[in-house]
């Protein structure tokens, strides 16, 4: 895990405050100071902020929270608006988001008190579900990128204004459909398996049409179902029970991916030995010709 990212996730500090932090050499990991914001924090590091230790959660609660429009998913804001942790309780404060909605969305946020199984949760395909509403119809152009996907070099059209992401490319939708429509609106429920930056209000602007509403109401099975807006509830066993399952086969796929590249590399190497032992020896064989 990225260090900014490794300090937000287990102490008080936001990314920013961490970014400010390394940059400032108050952060060191084994009485080394760091300075690199992307450095890759291993297993067995010690990181120090202003000579405290860093202390890993290892712990798992996770809540649902709807949350609401008007909120930015982020610990502090430079601009001084309303995020998550001015709405929720202050036992909920440590907690970490599963990706994020922006300021304009709403609806199902998963936060967690466990920094690994965000990751895992926000790095993963699992399903994400919204429903939108679009200040016009669904074109044709639309129906087929959302089944065939979409690439384009210049995505900026629907993203923050300070976004430094231009380019991007969108995977085929997972499931669409159109729940309503009129002259001057539409409204959709889509699925797709990735988090990207403003992803939907991207795709849809790329066809000038611009997302009036976004709620997302599922993600990875959960169901937001009528959890009232800014409330909270805890998972269920039987959820937790799924995304131990999840953490069980996303470490054993990680072990298998190692293993399997452990051993391309050494059949690689063995092709190498093989094939140099083979051009020796019809060198070798050459010169026995010449000489008889």
């Amino acid at each position: 895990m990225r260090l900014n990212k490794y300090i937000s996730h287990n102490s008080k500090y936001s990314r920013r405050d961490a970014d400010k932090l390394i940059e400032a050499g108050e952060v060191s990991i084994d009485k080394k100071t760091i300075k690199e914001f992307g450095y890759d924090v291993q297993r067995d590091d010690k990181v120090f902020v202003k000579g405290q230790l860093i202390k890993e959660s290892n712990d798992l609660t996770i809540i649902v929270y709807n949350k609401p429009k008007g909120t930015l998913v982020t610990k502090k804001d430079d601009r001084g608006r309303t995020t998550i942790y001015h709405k929720l309780p202050g036992k909920f404060r440590h907690f970490i988001p599963v990706g994020r909605l922006d300021f304009a969305s709403e609806g199902l946020l998963l936060m967690t008190d466990n920094a690994d199984v965000a990751s895992a949760l926000m790095e993963s395909q699992l399903d994400r579900t919204y429903n939108l509403k679009l200040d016009k119809p669904v074109t044709p152009e639309m129906i087929s990128a959302m089944k065939e996907g979409l690439v384009l070099d210049d995505a900026r059209a629907g993203a923050h204004e300070r976004s430094k992401i231009f380019s991007m490319e969108f995977a085929p939708f997972a499931h669409f459909e159109l729940r309503g429509e009129g002259k001057n609106f539409a409204k959709l429920r889509v699925t797709i398996r990735e988090g990207k930056n403003r992803e939907l209000r991207r795709f849809f602007a790329h066809f000038e049409a611009k997302v009036l509403d976004l709620k997302r109401v599922s993600f990875g099975g959960i169901d937001l179902n009528n959890l009232p807006t800014n409330k909270t509830r805890f998972f269920t066993q039987r959820e937790y029970d799924e995304v131990h399952d999840f953490m069980k086969r996303r470490d054993a796929n990680a072990k298998a991916a190692i293993f399997n590249e452990a051993n391309a590399k050494k059949q690689e190497a063995e092709n190498l030995r093989e094939k140099e032992y083979l051009k020796r020896k019809a060198e070798n064989e050459k010169k026995f010709k010449k000489r008889d």
